[in-house]
């Protein structure tokens, strides 16, 4: 209470504010925010989507969204491998052909000790599974265990990650694919630090190499003959599509509200006021808060929609993706030089939410089935 008021404490912002101070080194040295992990554990958000008799409030998509959101302003490589985990926990508890050990291993020690679980699915030959295909990547059933080798790549956290789900087929005669549980660390499982992009530098998504690691057989996850899936499921795509597109807006909103800093403390001597007393800024500024205003709109109904279709979660995402490039892009182009300095965050931004359109579905994935649901072909 202070002079009669009650003053609210913000914890997410005082989080979001200290991700923020640590974000352009983190950046500048390709280095995983540790430390960021640690405090979204301290703060109870690693086990966000476990279950709640493993610890976990089962949250659902739109605070998840919105959670994810707030972080990316901050730091979108550290929401990135929260959007991770909070999807492949939801994931987990979600699916009735995941064994209760499994759910509750995950579950229990991302809550109790923030540990980071995430999926490695994408391949060097293969690229993304969401196209099709079987993985290189091969488990071998010895009587000790699973044997697995191959390697994976872009895989988002590696160095932060306790638990791999690393997606897979058998040797057997007819390959069944799924995912093994893989504990990281185990011997024969190595990261090859071969993360050098652009953007989203702090995520760390590194190639991982599995020779010969064994694996104990429980910890198989959902093996099945392919032509026993069914197609993709609709909710778990939603939680992808959306927190992905929540992730890129946060960024933009990084982006919005540097610009307006720059546009308010800038005199240019010859303009002898701030430019942002000019209508062509304000007017620029307004195009962007109508981009924000809509991404905001789409994710937040998105989220809520529980029959929202694949087709749809995938237009969201592709449309909140350019809407957020667009933002920064506009950002940019008001600042100038000032915008390309690198000691101003806004080029790191620029970098970041490039990222965007790579997530799954890719743009022509997400209009192609767009254009096939309305055409009704198949």
């Amino acid at each position: 209470m202070m002079d009669g008021l009650l003053v609210r404490a913000d914890p997410l912002g005082d989080l979001v504010r200290d991700f923020a101070s640590r974000a352009a080194a983190h950046d500048r040295d390709g280095s995983f925010p540790h430390e960021n992990f640690a405090a979204l554990h301290e703060a109870g958000m690693l086990g966000l989507t476990a279950r709640r008799e493993d610890g976990g409030e089962e949250i659902g998509l739109e605070r998840a969204c919105a959670l994810v959101g707030r972080v990316a302003e901050g730091c979108p490589a550290t929401a990135l491998v929260l959007a991770m985990q909070l999807i492949q926990i939801r994931g987990l508890v979600a699916d009735a052909q995941v064994p209760e050990h499994i759910k509750a291993l995950v579950g229990r020690e991302a809550v109790e000790r923030g540990a980071l679980v995430n999926a490695l699915r994408v391949e060097p030959e293969l690229g993304t599974p969401a196209r099709g295909g079987l993985p290189g990547t091969v488990a071998r059933r010895t009587p000790e265990g699973w044997r697995v080798s191959g390697r994976k790549i872009y895989s988002t956290g590696a160095p932060g990650l306790r638990w791999m789900l690393v997606w897979l087929r058998t040797d057997e005669e007819r390959p069944r694919t799924g995912f093994l549980l893989v504990r990281a660390g185990t011997p024969g499982v190595r990261i090859e630090e071969s993360w050098d992009q652009a953007g989203l530098r702090a995520s760390c998504s590194h190639d991982v190499v599995f020779e010969d690691a064994l694996v104990p057989l429980e910890q198989a996850v959902d093996l099945r003959l392919p032509e026993e899936r069914g197609g993709p499921n609709a909710q778990h795509g939603a939680w992808n599509t959306l927190l992905i597109a929540a992730l890129y807006t946060g960024v933009a909103r990084a982006a919005r509200d540097w610009l307006v800093g720059f546009l308010k403390a800038r005199v240019p001597a010859n303009l002898g006021r701030p430019l942002a007393t000019l209508p062509r800024m304000q007017e620029a500024v307004g195009r962007i808060e109508a981009l924000l205003l809509t991404n905001d709109r789409l994710v937040a109904s998105g989220a809520r929609d529980a029959g929202l279709e694949a087709a749809e979660a995938g237009l969201i995402k592709t449309v909140a993706a350019e809407n957020a490039i667009a933002v920064v892009q506009e950002a940019v182009a008001l600042c100038g030089n000032h915008a390309l300095a690198r000691s101003n965050p806004l080029e790191r931004h620029l970098r970041d939410v490039l990222c965007a359109r790579i997530h799954t579905p890719q743009p022509d994935s997400a209009y192609g089935a767009a254009g096939c649901r309305a055409l009704g072909a198949n």
